[in-house]
């Protein structure tokens, strides 16, 4: 992490204007347990010192928790910020924000305005009423904030585009953070409806490509959604389901394995008698005794 809390104000030019979006401040502070926050307020202006009982600014800000605890509000909306919180603060919406004195925190901070980000705002890609991300301690986004750090205290050539892009860059991680943590929800849903098909289709041969097509996925998509959340692909799953299904119809009296395999969309009893004694390691005939028969 970076060696020494700072924070940096920062001017820009019309040529970084012309990219359409400016870095306008930046820093780092640890704030121990019981510590007056802001810390250093005589460094920063004076509407950035009323941090805890509310304030508007001109400006977006990002701002990471990567330890610790505190609270935000915003818009009159409180949140819980936890070790791994990410929110961000939008122009002229009043907000604040402190750590807890039981804990402190780290924070790191950049701000930033321009219409890229005005548009980013009216296309609904970020919002007043989502203002916290969960993406948790990420690497990734500590050493995107150190890379902005380091830009903006060297203020080499071209600073602030490279600040810039580092800040869509660490936008794009947080969204993608936040849409991946949702992926096993959505996965869910796709294996608990692909399980249903197989269910309700089981008296049939299996047809992964209509399986495919009612989850609105490719075929290799859904293998992929499939395997990663029950280690089975759906196939196997089918397969299963089916050598399952055919212990029941045995234990209710039926002892004709080409009817049982009728009934489970096999054409072949034979071949359904051998796919039986691979997956039970007995056949059907020795499921239920000698009354078994072909």
């Amino acid at each position: 992490m970076a060696d020494a809390d700072f924070s940096l104000y920062l001017t820009h030019s019309s040529e970084d204007e012309s990219w359409q979006m400016v870095c306008t401040d930046a820093g780092r502070n640890v704030i121990p347990p019981g510590s007056p926050y802001p810390p250093h307020a005589e460094k920063h202006p004076e509407n950035f010192q009323t941090v805890c009982v509310g304030r508007r600014i001109n400006e977006y800000q990002m701002v990471y928790i990567p330890a610790g605890r505190g609270s935000l509000e915003m818009d009159g909306q409180g949140y819980k910020i936890e070790a791994g919180s990410l929110f961000l603060l939008f122009p002229e919406v009043r907000h604040a924000y402190q750590p807890d004195p039981e804990t402190g925190w780290t924070e790191f901070w950049v701000g930033f305005r321009g219409p890229q980000v005005d548009a980013f705002l009216a296309n609904g890609i970020i919002s007043p009423n989502k203002p916290l991300y969960q993406p948790g301690h990420q690497s990734k986004l500590i050493s995107g904030f150190l890379t902005i750090f380091e830009q903006v205290k060297l203020q080499s050539p071209l600073y602030q585009f490279r600040a810039c892009a580092e800040v869509v860059r660490l936008l794009a991680e947080t969204l993608s953070l936040e849409r991946l943590s949702a992926q096993p929800t959505r996965s869910q849903k796709i294996v608990e409806q692909a399980k249903v098909f197989i269910e309700e289709n089981i008296s049939t041969a299996f047809d992964l490509e209509r399986l495919a097509a009612e989850a609105r996925l490719s075929v290799p998509s859904l293998n992929e959604v499939f395997k990663s959340y029950t280690g089975m692909t759906p196939y196997q799953y089918c397969i299963h389901t089916k050598i399952n299904r055919a212990k029941e119809i045995l234990a209710s009296g039926e002892t004709s394995v080409k009817s049982i395999s009728l009934q489970l969309g096999f054409d072949d009893p034979y071949y359904f008698s051998r796919l039986f004694k691979k997956k039970t390691g007995v056949s059907p005939s020795q499921w239920i005794g000698d009354g078994g028969q072909v």
